[in-house]
C-alpha cells in the first residue's frame, strides 16, 4: 500500500522502493508485475471492520512484550476474539513456531481477502479471439482465410520496445475494438468489453488473458502505465515559466476561437522524422517536412554534435516557421507542444513568426489531445519501421 501511495505521488519505482524500505529490484518487480497500476483503490478508506497494518504492528509489539490476548485487545481497542483469531491465522510458521510479525500477518490477510475473478477474456474464447485478432492486426476474409497481421520483433523489456519493432497499419486500438464490437454484435451482450479491460489484460500478465507481446501492436508502444503525477516532475531547462501551458490564453481551452495549434514530432526508422501541427477548432492538419541536413551520413555521429537528422532545435524551428508563416494572423495565435528538446528554439520561433509556444506538462498527452488523436490515426498508416521521408516540399500534405 505504502509503495503505491508513493508511486501515485509521481516517484519512480526505484525511488518509491527506497522510501518504503525495500530494495530497488523488489520495487521494480512490484511495479512491473502490476503493469504500473495499483492493485487496490488508494482512495478507499478503511471501514474499521478489519485490522489494518498499524494495528498489526501494535499487536506484534505487545505480543513481544509478553502481554496476553485480553490485554492486547484492551490496548488495541478490539474484541479479544479478533486478537485470538489474528494471532492464530496470520502468524509466521516458517520457523516451526507461531511467531507473529506484522508484515507477514498483513501479507496473509491480503491473500485471504482476495476475491479473484476470472477475466472476461479468459472465460469467453470468442471474445478473446475477436480482441486478439484486431490487436495483432489479424483480419479474416469473408471465406475465413486469415490475413496475417504485421510481424513484430522480440521484446522482453520493461520500457517501450524499439521503434522499429512496433507493429503498425492494421492493428486496432483498444478503444476502437471496444466501440466496434457493439456494431458487429449488437444483440450479443456477452460480446462486450471496455478499452480499460483490454489495457489491463495487456499490462497485468497475472490475469493470463492476452500475450504481452501484443503491446508491440499498441500505437503508443507503452509497456506499462505511467502515473499522471509524474507530470509534476522537473521540466527541461528550455521550458521557461512564461511558456507553461497555464499561461496559454484561456480562449484556447473551449476551442471557440480558431488559430490555436497543437504540434508533435513523429520519429521513424533510420532517424527519419516528420512534424505534425493540428488546429484545435477545425482539426486542420499539416505535415511538416524535415529533410536531412548537409553532411548527414558523412559526418560521424558524436555526443552533443550537430543535429543532422533533420529534427534538431534549429531545423525544427526553421521547418515550422516555413510551414506556419503563411497562415493569416487570426489563424496563428498559439502553438502547444510537448517538452521535447526539438522545440528548444521556441523563443526564436516566436520572434520570427509571432506565434507563442506553450509546453504541456511532462507525460500528459491529454493536454494535447487533438494532436495525439490525429497522430495516432496518422501513425497507424505511416509505418515507424520505414523512413518517414517527404521527398520535396510539395509532398507535405494538408487535411
Amino acid at each position: 500500500m505504502a509503495f503505491w501511495v508513493e508511486i501515485a505521488t509521481g516517484l519512480l519505482p526505484e525511488e518509491a522502493a527506497a522510501v518504503v524500505g525495500v530494495s530497488q529490484p523488489v520495487g521494480a518487480r512490484w511495479f512491473h508485475n502490476a503493469g504500473g497500476m495499483p492493485p487496490l483503490d488508494l482512495n478507499k478508506q478503511p471501514s474499521g471492520r478489519y485490522l489494518v497494518f498499524a494495528e498489526r504492528e501494535e499487536i506484534a509489539l505487545l505480543k513481544a512484550q509478553g502481554n496476553g490476548v485480553r490485554e492486547i485487545a484492551r490496548q488495541v481497542g478490539r474484541d479479544p476474539g479478533t486478537i485470538s483469531r489474528e494471532l492464530r491465522r496470520n502468524a509466521a510458521t516458517r520457523g516451526g513456531n507461531l511467531d507473529y510479525r506484522a508484515s507477514v500477518a498483513q501479507w496473509k490477510a491480503d491473500l485471504a481477502g482476495r476475491r479473484p475473478k476470472i477475466a472476461k477474456l479468459v472465460s469467453n474464447p470468442r471474445l478473446h479471439a475477436y480482441v486478439q485478432q484486431r490487436l495483432s492486426g489479424q483480419i479474416n476474409r469473408p471465406e475465413g482465410t486469415v490475413i496475417a497481421g504485421p510481424a513484430t520483433g522480440k521484446w522482453t523489456g520493461r520500457n517501450k520496445p524499439h521503434r522499429k519493432d512496433q507493429a503498425w497499419v492494421q492493428a486496432w486500438s483498444p478503444e476502437q475494438i471496444a466501440n466496434r464490437i457493439k456494431v458487429d454484435f449488437p444483440d450479443d451482450e456477452s460480446m462486450r468489453i471496455s478499452h480499460e479491460a483490454i489495457y489491463q489484460a495487456l499490462y497485468i500478465q497475472a490475469r493470463g488473458a492476452l500475450k504481452r507481446e501484443l503491446i508491440l501492436c499498441l500505437r503508443t508502444g507503452r509497456a506499462l502505465r505511467a502515473p499522471r503525477a509524474r507530470s509534476r516532475r522537473k521540466t527541461w531547462a528550455h521550458v521557461t515559466p512564461e511558456a507553461l501551458l497555464s499561461e496559454r490564453p484561456a480562449e484556447a481551452e473551449d476551442r471557440a476561437v480558431p488559430g490555436h495549434w497543437e504540434g508533435d514530432l513523429i520519429i521513424g526508422g533510420e532517424r527519419s522524422a516528420i512534424g505534425t501541427v493540428v488546429e484545435r477548432t477545425t482539426r486542420f492538419t499539416m505535415l511538416v517536412h524535415l529533410p536531412r541536413e548537409d553532411g548527414y551520413g558523412l559526418i560521424p555521429r558524436t555526443k552533443n554534435g550537430p543535429a543532422l537528422a533533420g529534427y534538431g532545435a534549429i531545423s525544427m524551428k526553421n521547418a515550422l516557421a516555413n510551414s506556419m508563416a503563411t497562415l493569416p494572423g487570426q489563424l496563428a495565435r498559439s502553438l502547444t507542444w510537448d517538452q521535447g528538446k526539438e522545440m528548444s528554439a521556441h523563443a526564436q520561433f516566436k520572434v520570427e513568426t509571432g506565434i507563442p509556444v506553450f509546453f504541456a506538462d511532462p507525460h500528459s498527452p491529454w493536454q494535447r489531445g487533438t494532436n495525439e488523436n490525429t497522430v495516432s490515426i496518422e501513425d497507424g498508416w505511416i509505418t515507424r519501421s520505414v523512413r518517414l521521408v517527404l521527398a520535396t516540399r510539395g509532398d507535405s500534405r494538408e487535411y
